[in-house]
């Protein structure tokens, strides 16, 4: 049986994704989770999970670094980015990061559908009014290359990068992951090595990167 898990912080709308879900395909188990803590959370307990549909802007995740922990813990997790952010731009960054579609929050329950059986096929799937502004929007090479760096992570280490951003000092990291700080060291010095920075400073700033502002909360 296929399984979804849909992300997001709004009932209603987990709700209606739910249902149209459910509708595409009819065989389907579905979980739920409101924050990025508890994606990861379920992966870790459903590392199976073929399918996710994420919201960019859900409580912990901070526009693109939460999809770049997905792809660096659960490589073999398809995700599907919803936004009410439809900037080709944007659009092209979640995809360079390993995003298999991206469905803008106006898209019609037609298209929901769509964007499943399409990923679920191993098919990118983007809305047909994106494809060609998308298309036109290069990649930034700055921005593959961050996406290559942070691919080569560990999944332990994306946490311990994940930690270092919040502030964590390493023996705040041992305790939260259970392990010992020589170990967090250790980590430390790989993730310096593969994300070509020399300090914890800069390693949080590769995250930073990775932020987006989200239109729903812009003030007109």
């Amino acid at each position: 049986m296929p399984s979804l898990l849909i992300a997001d912080d709004h009932p209603l709308f987990r709700a209606a994704l739910r249902q149209a879900a459910s509708e595409a395909i009819g065989d389907l188990q579905v979980r739920e989770a409101e924050s990025l803590d508890g994606v990861l959370a379920m992966l870790d307990a459903a590392p199976d999970t073929d399918l996710i549909l994420l919201d960019l802007h859900m409580p912990g995740n901070h526009g693109l670094a939460g999809l770049a922990a997905i792809r660096a813990q659960h490589p073999g997790v398809a995700v599907i980015v919803v936004s009410a952010n439809d900037d080709p731009r944007v659009v092209r960054r979640a995809l360079d990061h390993g995003a298999a579609g991206y469905l803008p929050k106006s898209s019609g329950l037609n298209e929901l559908r769509e964007a499943i059986h399409s990923v679920m096929a191993c098919e990118q799937w983007l809305p047909a009014s994106l494809r060609s502004a998308v298309t036109r929007a290069q990649s930034s090479s700055h921005d593959s290359e961050l996406a290559a760096r942070l691919a080569s992570l560990s999944p332990q280490q994306f946490r311990v990068l994940a930690l270092v951003a919040e502030g964590l000092l390493n023996k705040q990291i041992a305790d939260r992951l259970d392990v010992q700080e020589r170990t967090v060291k250790a980590h430390l010095s790989a993730i310096f090595e593969r994300l070509g920075v020399r300090n914890r400073t800069q390693a949080s700033v590769v995250l930073r990167e990775l932020e987006l502002s989200d239109p729903a909360r812009q003030v007109l």
